[in-house]
């Protein structure tokens, strides 16, 4: 009888695949869940991340000052790398050394950098199967303008094929990734589109890489959007793990908690406030001081950050997403939460050592090792 069920279920496995080419990705992953795909005997081991969302070609400029309008600065060097958060949370887990496969979905051109783009993730060891190029717009880019004194960024960017990413483009079937990690929200505009229901592109999305088996992670831009809060929103019953910093909970709350200071109990209360409109295991907060996470449980998390030396960051393009890296490294190897975060402190603080997203980056082990070396804050 138990053969019998097998065949059974390897039946309907098969006639679910049988789907015409006018067919959703996501719809696929749907009726494979329906037909019990994912409650075979033995039951699928899920490892690995799959990042989606922003694929961007980052040129990294480091100037002498910001200038006023109308005037000139001088820029001292410049770079290109990775950018946008999946691509930079992948480059940077690719440079920890984890031992799990790292997978990228997402649009880019067919154009130089695009291709250029392709190369660079299969170098480093990230699977493309899933990282798609059409010529329907170029592959996304920014100008990032770094003041070398103080490694305080300001950003320009082309939105590119990232404008035309959408749910035909993602396949949980084709992966068995354990987390799949969404961004940046308010910078995908068909992600972003809502829908006559309230629901967003994003939100249908993360809701199919959950009925897959996947753990969502998501994280936002800090950006000025006037449906910050409605796009966030939509998504935020999908999401297992909210990942922003202090400026974009504020958005989403309608709370400055940036300018006013606000200390550690307001944002301790935001990532409650957060983790209250639908977040499913934990919302996290990283701000320059250090990082909070609130779990459903109850349980509420502080870390500092890193004490660092005057004269160690050369530039912080990419520190939320090197913290983001650190935090979902220990989320997939089922760290304890207060070991996750003094890891993504520290890949945070490691990230700050150079001027593009991920250089900075190295082994797990040579990460934690600054909080030896360099110690951390006060807690507030």
């Amino acid at each position: 009888m138990f053969v019998t069920k097998i065949r059974r279920l390897h039946k309907e496995k098969a006639q679910a695949l049988k789907t015409d080419r006018d067919v959703s990705a996501l719809e696929r992953s749907a009726r494979l869940t329906r037909a019990g795909a994912l409650t075979l005997w033995p039951p699928m081991t899920r490892t690995g991340i799959l990042a989606g969302g922003n694929f961007i070609i980052d040129h990294v400029k480091l100037i002498d000052a910001w200038p006023e309008q109308d005037m000139l600065t001088f820029i001292r060097s410049e770079t290109s790398s990775n950018g946008g958060g999946p691509y930079n949370v992948l480059k940077d887990l690719s440079a920890m050394r984890v031992g799990y496969p790292l997978e990228a979905a997402g649009l880019v051109g067919k154009d130089a950098n695009g291709d250029w783009m392709l190369r660079d993730c299969r170098d480093a060891g990230i699977d493309t199967t899933q990282l798609h190029q059409t010529d329907a717009a170029p592959t996304s880019y920014t100008d990032a303008m770094t003041v070398s004194s103080t490694g305080r960024r300001t950003f320009f960017h082309q939105l590119g094929t990232n404008a035309v990413l959408g749910e035909a483009h993602f396949d949980f079937s084709r992966t068995q990734a354990k987390i799949f990690h969404l961004g940046y929200l308010m910078l995908l505009s068909e992600m972003d589109r809502l829908l006559d229901d309230g629901r967003s592109i994003a939100s249908r999305v993360l809701e199919a890489a959950q009925a897959s088996g996947l753990l969502t992670s998501v994280d936002l831009v800090s950006a000025d959007h006037a449906e910050f809060r409605a796009i966030t929103e939509a998504s935020l019953p999908f999401t297992d793990y909210l990942i922003v910093n202090e400026i974009e909970a504020g958005k989403v709350l309608e709370r400055d908690l940036k300018s006013t200071l606000p200390g550690l109990a307001a944002i301790q209360e935001a990532a409650q406030a957060l983790l209250a409109k639908g977040v499913r295991r934990e919302v996290i907060i990283h701000f320059e001081a250090g990082a909070v996470v609130a779990e459903k449980s109850g349980a509420v998390h502080h870390q500092p950050s890193l004490r660092l030396p005057k004269g160690f960051i050369t530039g912080a393009t990419g520190a939320g997403d090197a913290f983001a890296a650190g935090y979902l490294h220990g989320t997939h190897e089922g760290w304890p939460v207060p070991e996750r975060l003094k890891l993504a402190v520290c890949t945070a603080a490691a990230c700050l050592t150079h001027p593009t997203p991920s250089q900075g980056l190295r082994p797990v082990a040579e990460c934690l090792k600054l909080a030896e070396e360099l110690g951390f804050g006060e807690a507030e």
